[in-house]
């Protein structure tokens, strides 16, 4: 019995070991307006490593393979939170377009 429960533990960690979360950006942030050009252009940079970490997240990692294996809906899992920076990604990349433009960078 206690073997089993040991076991039950173990795939169950396992399984929740097996998420990964990307970080997620807000759109627009109070300090927007006064952003200079240069930390806008550094804030796109930022936003260049969350999009490559989303799109990792979403691929075939090991971390997605495990969860694949282990417990599918966190792979289902994975995908969506990688989908939703991306969403998030794309809108503050826009928002930061129109205050660049507004600021003549």
């Amino acid at each position: 019995m206690k073997k089993h429960i040991f076991t039950l533990t173990a795939i169950a960690a396992i399984g929740l070991s097996a998420c990964s979360h990307t970080e997620k950006v807000a759109t627009v942030k109070p300090t927007d307006s006064k952003m200079t050009c240069e930390e806008i252009n550094q804030e796109f940079s930022d936003l260049e490593t969350v999009s490559a970490q989303a799109k990792k997240n979403k691929g075939a990692s090991g971390t997605n393979i495990a969860a694949a294996v282990f417990f599918w809906p966190a792979a289902v899992g994975n995908y969506l939170d990688a989908e939703n920076a991306e969403e998030l990604v794309q809108e503050r990349q826009e928002n930061l377009v129109a205050l660049s433009t507004k600021k003549g960078c």
